[in-house]
């Protein structure tokens, strides 16, 4: 008897082991699993990037049962993925063209933004007038000491051409005409930033909530992109940032544009980079 209840006891142990193991399985695919199941996809514009993945930090720790994934690609990338259906909400950093303006898409406004000229820190030029600035991105001006500068050859850094960035710098600054082809073209803010730090005869644009001590920002036709010449509109580049859904907005994506367009967050996170639209 003892011989035979080993055997029973033997021949059961694989059953055993694959029930213990399917059973931690389904404990671990649970504790990595979004139980709700409700997620809240946004693509699009690296300029909204930081605010919207800190806003969607904020929604998530208070609405346990939503995920809001984030990612950048530029705001051309945000357009085209809230116009497929692919994303809720595609965030952008510039006006809809012509041809996007036929894809049903309806815009949320959630701040107002600048573009700033970057500089090196070691360049001793403070400024340039708006058409200075368009000359040397066309390639017009092509040496430092045109505009007041040492005698050394410009350095243009130049974003790629799915941002939304170079787009409202292109439409406010060149009037959409042409950039000179030579330029170095950079995929996002921090990388102009960091190239432009590192090269003493380069220049760039990045958006105001973005500047830092690594850089220098020059004044426009005399006037310093601040925040209070923003908010004034004294400064001269200004743009609107956007929220873009696919016909009037619903359910999740409604109530996270509401949420990003509450007091609260437009003045603890919109504000930190940017100018509200809400006060």
């Amino acid at each position: 008897m003892r011989q035979t209840r080993r055997r029973i006891a033997l021949g059961s142990a694989p059953l055993v082991v694959l029930l213990l193991l399917a059973s931690l399985a389904t404990g671990l695919a649970g504790c990595g699993r979004n139980e709700a199941g409700e997620t809240i996809t946004i693509t699009g514009s690296t300029t909204l990037l930081t605010m919207t993945e800190e806003a969607a930090r904020m929604y998530e720790e208070e609405h346990p049962g939503v995920r809001v994934l984030v990612q950048g690609g530029g705001s051309s990338a945000g357009i085209e993925a809230v116009a497929t259906g692919t994303s809720d909400i595609g965030t952008s950093s510039r006006d809809l063209k012509d041809d996007e303006n036929k894809l049903g898409l309806i815009d949320t406004p959630v701040a107002i933004d600048a573009i700033a000229l970057i500089v090196n820190r070691g360049n001793p030029v403070e400024g340039l007038t708006k058409d200075e600035a368009a000359a040397m991105f066309m390639g017009r001006i092509a040496n430092w000491s045109r505009v007041g500068g040492k005698r050394q050859n410009v350095v243009l850094v130049n974003r790629d051409e799915a941002s939304g960035t170079r787009e409202a710098f292109s439409k406010e600054v060149l009037n959409e005409q042409a950039f000179d082809r030579y330029a170095v073209i950079l995929p996002g803010t921090g990388q102009v930033r960091s190239v432009v730090s590192e090269a003493e005869a380069a220049i760039g644009y990045i958006s105001v909530g973005f500047l830092t001590d690594e850089v220098k920002a020059l004044a426009l036709d005399g006037v310093a992109p601040t925040r209070q010449n923003v908010k004034a509109k004294r400064y001269g580049v200004q743009r609107t940032l956007h929220y873009f859904t696919k016909g009037p907005a619903t359910g999740l994506a409604k109530d996270f544009i509401d949420f990003v367009l509450s007091p609260r967050v437009q003045k603890e996170i919109v504000g930190v980079e940017f100018i509200p639209v809400r006060e």
